[in-house]
């Protein structure tokens, strides 16, 4: 059985926890894994150099599509980074994801 890996970025460590916090509440998520990180960036014309949180959102497949709206609603930034990759890992872990997430 897979399961997605989506991967969002965000301005603050408190950014990144409050939407992770949202989701993982909502039982849209499984769990976060957040850390920072340095990003180089096009944006508004020129070259944008900046320290950003990534939040690693971790849920089923047929979750995605209301996971990547939630977080678009919910974001700050105007175009933000909610990347979705499909995955797979052991049994167990993803026999917990499934049962930590809201069924449809």
């Amino acid at each position: 059985m897979a399961f997605c890996m989506i991967y969002t970025t965000h301005g603050s460590e408190e950014e990144a926890k409050r939407v992770a916090d949202l989701l993982v509440n909502e039982k849209l998520a499984a769990c976060a894994n957040i850390f920072p990180m340095s990003s180089v960036y096009w944006w508004q014309q020129q070259v944008q150099q900046d320290k950003e949180w990534v939040a690693v959102l971790k849920t089923t497949l047929s979750n995605w599509n209301v996971v990547k709206e939630r977080v678009a609603e919910v974001h700050p930034y105007d175009v933000p980074c909610i990347i979705k990759w499909e995955v797979e890992a052991n049994d167990a872990y993803e026999k917990w994801i499934s049962d930590s997430i809201k069924k449809d």
